[in-house]
């Protein structure tokens, strides 16, 4: 595969060889997960499910399919998200589209969700309110998990709505998830009983050191929380007051570190039960409070 590295393949180029190759290639360019990155790509080269590969590791690939292979794995190597190439990312067993207009959905998003969902009754009406909801996860999980749930879906970027639409099309929720564009709070109206957010928190001085797929291929204004990561978040809280309902939920994903300082900035709004948890790695990462009925 003339895509630089020492390594050969036989004439031939079949599903065996050509994962066992990419494998290294990747592992060269310090991948985390090579093998399965492998994978995912040449399946999605093929078209066919990963079991596929599996099934048929001597079956040789076409020339088309090599070229196809080859500019995938010349991207990755370079630094766009497999999740880019793909063109879809799952989270919380959901399908999800995902391209530049909005970060890619992470796990610890996934975490933030889950904590949602033990906090509501499915067997109530909710009203419910994601701030800043990019590609739609939020929104359309919640729309999917709680059948009696009506949601709104804010977002300062019309492309990002657009996106987010398309998801809660996808997976059938598009009549239960209502899109407004706006800043934070500044066009929203009426109150909620759960409000979510994934707002940015990153320090601004910080960007410049994430990982090149972060730094150059997601959105900054889904990244950038300010000089002191706090910027953002602040902008948010200030309109937690007028919009949350009396016994109503807030859930915040935060940076880690922050804690301390969302903590005080949740208080001084009269919000109660404020407590912070940690993600699956140990670190700060998700602020909750209640508002006093």
């Amino acid at each position: 595969m003339p895509v630089g590295g020492e390594r050969t393949l036989s004439a031939e180029w079949t599903i065996r060889e050509v994962l066992n190759w990419t494998r290294g290639y990747f592992e060269d360019a310090g991948i985390i997960q090579p093998r399965l990155e492998a994978e995912i790509l040449l399946a999605h080269a093929l078209d066919v499910e990963r079991l596929h590969l599996y099934l048929s590791p001597d079956k040789p690939l076409t020339v088309d399919e090599r070229a196809k292979f080859k500019t995938f794995i010349q991207k990755r190597r370079a630094g766009v998200p497999l999740q880019h190439l793909i063109g879809e990312v799952t989270f919380f067993g959901l399908r999800f589209k995902v391209r530049r207009d909005a970060l890619i959905p992470r796990g610890e998003t996934e975490e933030l969700l889950d904590r949602t969902l033990r906090l509501v009754a499915r067997d109530r009406d909710v009203r419910c309110l994601d701030l800043g909801t990019g590609s739609g996860v939020l929104a359309v999980c919640l729309a999917r998990y709680l059948p009696r749930a009506s949601v709104v879906a804010v977002d300062v970027s019309r492309q990002a709505l657009d996106l987010a639409r398309e998801n809660a099309t996808l997976n059938g929720v598009a009549d239960r998830v209502a899109f407004q564009e706006s800043n934070w709070f500044t066009d929203v109206s009426g109150r909620f009983d759960l409000i979510v957010s994934n707002p940015p928190y990153v320090e601004s001085g910080a960007i410049d050191g994430l990982a090149s797929e972060v730094r150059d291929h997601e959105p900054r204004v889904a990244l950038d929380g300010g000089t002191d990561g706090m910027e953002q978040i602040r902008a948010l809280v200030s309109g937690v007051g007028e919009h949350l309902e009396g016994d109503g939920q807030l859930l915040l994903e935060i940076g880690h570190g922050q804690g301390e300082r969302v903590s005080c900035l949740l208080a001084e709004i009269g919000l109660e039960d404020v407590t912070v948890e940690l993600d699956l790695a140990g670190l700060e990462r998700f602020a909750l409070a209640r508002r006093p009925a």
